[in-house]
């Protein structure tokens, strides 16, 4: 036989897990809708500077606003408006003006590591956030100011 406690006790334990089960719900909504991965691209190494592309995912159409840092300081910042038919070859984006060059001129000789964010506005432009495109590259400058990978 049950008493009326210990049906308030189940009562009182039910409602618990279905409350943590709506705030779970909610977080992972939250999440999934207001910090997606915006951009996806990839940066690389070349002779003379750093190169790569991005493309917004949730509008394609749009050119990003890249920032290249080296070894944590901030170097320049440019739209990812060149050629890039690769980009449009994957089925990245609608069209191929999504690739972006840095070059870098004024840097030490040995080893460094360049990071390439995008720039994503959002609530009408008064926030900016980044989000790092790819892994951070990694590359030395050898003499004539050259750039090659390490271990090249």
């Amino acid at each position: 036989m049950r008493t009326p406690s210990t049906t308030l006790i189940h009562v009182l334990v039910g409602k618990s897990i279905v409350e943590t089960l709506l705030v779970g719900a909610l977080a992972v909504f939250t999440f999934i809708t207001m910090l997606p991965p915006f951009f996806h691209g990839w940066g690389e190494v070349r002779d003379t500077g750093i190169s790569g592309w991005v493309v917004n995912n949730a509008a394609p159409w749009e050119r990003v606003e890249v920032q290249l840092f080296v070894d944590g300081e901030f170097v320049a910042a440019r739209a990812a408006n060149e050629s890039r038919p690769d980009v449009l070859a994957a089925g990245w984006s609608r069209d191929e003006w999504h690739g972006y060059t840095f070059a870098l001129t004024q840097l030490s000789l040995g080893s460094h590591e360049a990071r390439v964010y995008a720039l994503h506005d959002s609530a009408g432009g008064l926030r900016k956030t980044l989000q790092l495109l790819g892994d951070p590259i990694r590359f030395s400058v050898a003499q004539g100011g050259k750039l090659k990978l390490p271990n090249r």
